[in-house]
């Protein structure tokens, strides 16, 4: 893909609207468009980093036994009467009536309407366990929207909901989900930290939060390094009594043991072994798909720009062609295709404009590797090659750089 057909808009200064690092850098790297505090639009190279994290969810998802659905972003303000939610989260549901006057909100979350799903098509034992999730868009009047993606009015949420007879079965389906979200977190190239927390409005009987540390993270978790545990309340560490370090978190993902809370209240019930009626044993399990793009920025960048981890960067290869020489721009395309050909997504930077200009989008854009044809080229028949987090530089013939890049992605998988 040549960087001019890309629709890349890359900005030189900072933004003024920016308030963090990577509030800063996503803007800057025509990643996302601020459409107003709170509501942004993804751009072409934002969407594909949001792609690919989706993607990254729904492989394991899947191969945890999860089968993926879509809800919808409307839904009528009496189903959450059934639960008394309509209340507890008041505040932050977007409300408004259709022209017949029925009163709807744009959907915070979906416990509610996957159970009335589950009661809807769910009748025996024999159809359980049952896991279904969605990526969606979810919509809450935040107070204050804040820091880019991680506070927002509307964002791409992944949650997930199992059905089973009993609590040893949503034991089983909770064990799978935990293991799911360690996969996903380590295969999007995040540094998090998994805390039993609080249900809070969720209600339930346990939940743990997967959580990122990160400068501009809204929740503060307390560590011992004797013990290496973390805790929600600065005290003396029960084991050592040592004095606790603090540290901010961003919270990626929550995991709920619901029990029978919504399907008791919104009687949705089965048929069990014995032929009597019980209502559904449910779990509940989300991953703020959009905000862990500010968690993984966060946590992945320089004074340059952004530095991707290789999974969910928008491309893996950037060439930079330093001059209009037709045989660069040749030799360009070829090493473009035979990248192709081993499954590597190229964009190849052929602008006519300073090579400075070029390098610096380069780095704030951070794709993982930045292969570089000018005079080195001419004057050696060298491909000259950096890694965008080490910033390590090579000269490697056109074989040579292929099976570089092939190997480097084998020892970071």
């Amino acid at each position: 893909m040549l960087f001019e057909e890309a629709f890349i808009p890359t900005q030189r200064e900072d933004p003024k609207e920016a308030e963090c690092a990577s509030h800063r850098l996503l803007l800057r790297g025509g990643y996302l468009y601020m459409v107003c505090s709170g509501i942004y639009t993804y751009l072409s190279l934002g969407l594909k980093v949001l792609n690919k994290i989706s993607d990254i969810i729904r492989h394991h998802m899947n191969k945890n036994g999860g089968i993926e659905i879509l809800m919808s972003a409307l839904q009528p303000v009496e189903m959450w009467k059934k639960t008394g939610r309509d209340k507890d989260l008041e505040e932050v549901m977007f409300k408004f009536e259709d022209r017949k006057g029925k009163k709807l909100c744009l959907g915070p979350t979906h416990e509610e309407e996957v159970t009335e799903i589950a009661k809807r098509f769910v009748n025996s034992y024999k159809d359980l366990p049952l896991i279904l999730y969605q990526i969606q868009t979810k919509f809450r009047d935040e107070i204050r929207p804040r820091f880019g993606l991680l506070r927002t009015q509307e964002f791409v949420m992944k949650d997930g909901y199992s059905f089973d007879e009993d609590e040893k079965g949503l034991d089983i389906s909770y064990q799978k989900m935990f293991s799911a979200y360690q996969d996903i977190f380590q295969e999007c190239g995040l540094n998090f930290i998994i805390t039993e927390a609080e249900t809070g409005f969720m209600g339930g009987s346990l939940s743990h939060e997967f959580m990122a540390p990160a400068e501009v993270g809204e929740d503060i978790l307390f560590y011992c390094k004797e013990c290496n545990r973390y805790f929600k309340e600065e005290k003396k560490c029960p084991r050592c009594r040592k004095e606790l370090t603090s540290g901010r978190m961003i919270e990626v993902g929550h995991i709920f043991k619901l029990g029978t809370k919504y399907s008791s209240s919104m009687e949705a019930f089965f048929t069990d072994r014995k032929g009597e009626r019980r209502p559904f044993v449910m779990g509940c399990y989300g991953i703020g798909v959009s905000r862990l793009i500010t968690a993984i920025v966060e946590q992945n960048h320089d004074e340059k720009g952004i530095i991707w981890p290789k999974n969910i960067s928008p491309y893996q290869i950037y060439i930079i062609v330093l001059d209009e020489d037709k045989n660069l721009v040749e030799e360009a395309k070829n090493l473009e295709k035979g990248l192709e050909k081993r499954g590597y997504e190229v964009l190849i930077d052929l602008r006519d404009e300073p090579a400075g200009i070029k390098f610096n989008d380069a780095y704030l854009i951070g794709i993982p590797y930045l292969v570089i044809l000018g005079r080195t080229y001419k004057e050696e028949n060298k491909l000259e090659i950096e890694k965008r987090d080490s910033r390590e530089k090579y000269k490697f013939s056109y074989e040579e750089l292929l099976n570089f890049v092939e190997d480097d992605y084998r020892k970071r998988n």
